[in-house]
């Protein structure tokens, strides 16, 4: 895989942690950083495809009618 480099801004507190965080991890800070990343685009990736799998669910007319999620929210609650 081709890798290229980047920069941008962060604050000195994230960057102390982030250092923090990769020498208890024995590692350098770009493999934390690649691992942030990955994280986060696997978990935009799934909230995007959720969201479009609703919008596509929706569109099919395959919705609970409102009555029916107010019944099931009220086993949910506390007693």
């Amino acid at each position: 895989m081709h890798k290229q480099t980047i920069s941008f801004r962060l604050d000195s507190d994230k960057l102390q942690e982030l250092d923090t965080l990769a020498k208890a991890m024995e590692r350098d800070r770009t493999f934390v950083l690649n691992e942030a990343i990955r994280s986060y685009l696997d978990i935009q990736r799934w909230h995007l495809e959720h969201i479009r799998a609703g919008i596509h669910a929706a569109d099919a007319g395959d919705l609970v009618d409102h009555t029916e999620v107010k019944k099931s929210a009220k086993t949910w609650r506390r007693h």
